[in-house]
């Protein structure tokens, strides 16, 4: 049986040998005598390529120059944040020119709009109730928002219930409560107290 030890050196010995042919070789002319920083300057650029290489291929960068999504994520966050600046940089213009077209009315109508939002301590408290737990400041939050955007959608509704019937704009209680009737069949609000019955 052969020596493990023995075998371990061979198969390093035909490693370096393959090595050594696989480097090109030197094609300077052979008068010219080398310095000895010039060695050193030559074996670490060569240490370099071979260790670019290597994190090019663990990286997984296909022949067709597409990347993994490894490569994706190694992108600089500089590009990241320009990308992001560039987005928010055409919303917010995209955005002037909507204000800018809006009559005296619609103004007044998006400043309040701005400027509502449904106080934190409340919805806090109720969350509290609701859970038995405490929550974060990011819970409150983004339960502030959705609030928001619920009351929103009940309002869009109520406008157009108050326009088919005929009505002038400011909203009233009827419009309000159609306008959640209307959501409800349509299944567009939770209803807690409702009980599927199969059987009649």
């Amino acid at each position: 049986m052969a020596d493990p030890a023995r075998v371990k050196m061979d198969e390093s010995a035909d490693r370096v040998a393959a090595q050594e042919q696989q480097t090109p070789e030197n094609t300077e002319d052979e008068s010219e005598p080398s310095k000895p920083g010039d060695d050193a300057r030559e074996s670490t650029s060569d240490g370099q390529l071979k260790q670019e290489a290597k994190s090019e291929h663990a990286l997984g960068e296909d022949e067709d120059g597409q990347s993994s999504s490894k490569r994706m994520k190694m992108e600089p966050p500089e590009k990241k944040k320009e990308k992001r600046h560039k987005v928010d940089e055409d919303e917010i213009q995209k955005m002037q020119v909507l204000v800018s077209s809006f009559s005296e009315e619609q103004l007044n109508r998006y400043e309040m709009y701005r400027r509502s939002a449904f106080p934190k301590a409340a919805i806090k408290r109720l969350i509290q109730s609701i859970t038995g737990s405490s929550v974060s400041q990011n819970v409150v939050i983004a339960m502030s928002g959705i609030s928001k955007v619920f009351a929103g959608e009940i309002v869009e509704e109520a406008l157009d219930v108050c326009e088919k019937w005929g009505d002038t704009p400011p909203l009233q209680p009827k419009h309000m409560r159609e306008a959640v009737r209307r959501l409800k069949s349509r299944d567009q609000i939770p209803n807690t107290k409702f009980k599927n019955i199969l059987f009649h």
